[in-house]
Parts: C-alpha cells; sequence; structure tokens
C-alpha cells in the first residue's frame, strides 16, 4: 500500500512539473514575439488538425470524444486536446496554431500551412484501404500552391519570397503508415515480399529525401524531421498480435523495422546537410524520447482511454472515454494523448539529452 502511495505521489508529481514547465514555456513564447516568421507542417494523423475532415476516408477525428479538452472541440486532431506541432507552434511563440490546408485562406498563410493528412505516407499508396488520404507527394503540390499565393502576397519577387521562406521551420513527421498500412499488411500490399526491412528502410528514406529536397527547391532551409516512434507498441498492434513469446516477436519485429528506418533517417539528415547549401536538417529520436521519459514510463499505455473500435483502432463517435487522461498515453487504440504529445514536443523543442535531437533541437534551429 505505501508503495502504491509513493508512485502515486511521485505520478503526480512528475505531471505538476511537467505543466509547470510547459506554461512558463507558453507563457514565455506569447510575452515575446515568434521566433520566426512561418510554420509549415507535414506528415500524417500525428499533426493532422483538419485536412481529412471533408475527405471520403475512414481516417479521421472531426467528431466526439475527439477534442474533448481542446477549446474548440473536435477539430480534426487525433487527440483529446492539442498533437504535438501545435506545442512546437507555441513554443515558437505563434498566437494561433497553423490552419490545415483545408482552410487556411488569405493572409494566415503567411503565418504557415498544416498539410498532414491521416492516413497519409512516404509512398503513394501507402494508406489507401482506409480510403483518401494526402500523401506526401500530394502536399508537396499544396505547398507549391502556397508559395505560388505568399510570392503573389510579397509583390511577386522570388528574391523576397525566397528570403521570407528560408527563415521558416518546416517539419516533417511521416512514415508510420508506411509500416502499419502497407509493410505491415501483406494482404493488402505487397511491399513485405519485395523487400526486406533492411531494403525498404532504404526505398522509404531515399523516397523522403527526394521530397525533403523538393522542399528545398521551393524555398524551405530550416528542417526539422521527426524519426518514427515504437509504433509496434502501440495498444492496436499489441492486440492484434496477441500476448505471449509470439506476441513480443510480433511487437518487436516492427519496432526493429522501424530502428532501421530511423538509422537511416538519421545518416540521410547528415547526408542533407553536407549537399546542400544554407541549409539545415535536424534529426528528432521519437524512440529515444518516448523510452528515457520516466512521466511517460509511468501512463496507462497497453489500451486506449476512449472507447476504440477493434478494426480502425479509432474511438467510437461518442463513446465513452476515461475521466483521468492525463494518465494515459494512447487515446485511441493508435494516437497519443495530449499529455505525451507535450513531452514529445518539449524535448524536441528543446532537448533534455544529447540523444534527443541531432544535430540540435529546434529552438536552436529556429535561431540557426
Amino acid at each position: 500500500m505505501a508503495s502504491q502511495i509513493n508512485k502515486t505521489m511521485l505520478w503526480m508529481l512528475l505531471v505538476f512539473l511537467l505543466l509547470s514547465n510547459m506554461q512558463q514555456r507558453c507563457f514565455a513564447a506569447k510575452g515575446k514575439h515568434q521566433k520566426v516568421p512561418c510554420f509549415f507542417i507535414f506528415g500524417d494523423s500525428l499533426s493532422d488538425d483538419g485536412n481529412n475532415n471533408n475527405l471520403v476516408t475512414l481516417a479521421k477525428a472531426n467528431y466526439p470524444p475527439y477534442g474533448i479538452d481542446f477549446p474548440k472541440g473536435p477539430t480534426g486532431r487525433f487527440t483529446n486536446g492539442r498533437n504535438i506541432v501545435d506545442f512546437i507552434a507555441e513554443f515558437l511563440g505563434f498566437d494561433n496554431y497553423i490552419p490545415p490546408f483545408a482552410t487556411a485562406r488569405g493572409r494566415k498563410i503567411l503565418k504557415g500551412v498544416n498539410y498532414a493528412s491521416g492516413a497519409a505516407g512516404i509512398r503513394n499508396e501507402t494508406g489507401q484501404t482506409q480510403g483518401d488520404r494526402i500523401s506526401m507527394d500530394r502536399q508537396l503540390k499544396n505547398h507549391q500552391i502556397t508559395v505560388s499565393k505568399i510570392k503573389q502576397m510579397l509583390g511577386n519577387h522570388n528574391k523576397s519570397t525566397a528570403e521570407y521562406l528560408s527563415k521558416c521551420i518546416y517539419v516533417v513527421a511521416i512514415g508510420s503508415n508506411d509500416y502499419l498500412n502497407n509493410y505491415f499488411l501483406p494482404q493488402y500490399y505487397p511491399t513485405s515480399t519485395i523487400y526486406t526491412p533492411q531494403q525498404y528502410a532504404v526505398v522509404l528514406n531515399d523516397q523522403l529525401s527526394q521530397q525533403l529536397m523538393s522542399l528545398y527547391k521551393y524555398g524551405a532551409r530550416k528542417f526539422a524531421i521527426f524519426g518514427l516512434a515504437a509504433i509496434g507498441s502501440i495498444p492496436i498492434i499489441r492486440s492484434s498480435c496477441g500476448s505471449g513469446t509470439n506476441g513480443s516477436a510480433c511487437v518487436d519485429n516492427i519496432n526493429n523495422a522501424v530502428e532501421l528506418f530511423n538509422a537511416g533517417l538519421k545518416s540521410h539528415v547528415a547526408a542533407l546537410n553536407r549537399n546542400l547549401t544554407r541549409a539545415s536538417f535536424i534529426f528528432i529520436n521519437s524512440t529515444g524520447i518516448g523510452s528515457t521519459s520516466p512521466l511517460l514510463a509511468s501512463l496507462v499505455s497497453n489500451v486506449s482511454c476512449c472507447e476504440a473500435s477493434s478494426t480502425t483502432g479509432l474511438c467510437v463517435p461518442l463513446g465513452s472515454t476515461c475521466s483521468n487522461r492525463s494518465q494515459y498515453a494512447f487515446y485511441d487504440s493508435i494516437h497519443p494523448t495530449q499529455i505525451v504529445a507535450s513531452v514529445y514536443a518539449g524535448r524536441a523543442y528543446k532537448a533534455e539529452s544529447p540523444c534527443d535531437a541531432y544535430p540540435f533541437d529546434i529552438g536552436h534551429l529556429a535561431h540557426h
């Protein structure tokens, strides 16, 4: 009993310290001007804030109980409150969260645009079993549209637009679906019969590097590239793998494949820094952050907070939720809760360990 009380007190202290730190960062950010002129976001459901709302897809989250802790309620964010890029926007000093491409209009785009889409991947076919989604290649085309509009707003001068965009932060967090909704769904995709995990990691990283170089050609110079988290350990995978030795091997199989991708991505980031002039690429070590946070280790991580569908892993519309959401790692069976997003964003922005970010964190990137 005493041991349980001590654990509870430790957990409460950790949450208090984290929230205090978050508040200080947010208040500090709001008390100052923006650290960068704009913030562009590319990725999947971890960053999506409404781009999938009007698509014909299973991958959408614009209904309760999503957004239960978000001021505007359900917006299309796949969590109970803010996601990782929302916190990063706060840390960078933005007054408002970055709008989705689907609804971004007028001069608001000068502050940035979020292109992320649930079920999207590096590969175009990734996520097709979910329905429509905006792949990384399509996100790049949408960004071209935005850049054209910015040129018009800034007087159609290529030089002034290039100078403006060169100061912005570009976050890219994509690749999970290339495993969960592609490689590890052999009944729908042939990739696992074509490539070994090592070969697939190389293919994905080569394609992502080409996509990042396209962003560079459009004017991007400051890139924060997120590695993949241990997606083999999310509740829907754990339940599908089963329990016992076979279940552990199944989970490890996915996590090992992800680590191959992450190792390759870090190497590509180093190569891009060497090969592209006046560009700064950083790698965020998601698996490292996830495995070394005392707070994350204290959270319930084997089940979802909301009542989730056993097939899609998403929250059941109007379904029940846990009341102690700050004690759960996953809101549905796939996506992290707001408390988890705050940890990842906090350490990506201001590294607590040299292993969190390479060669430096987002805070340093903003001033670089």
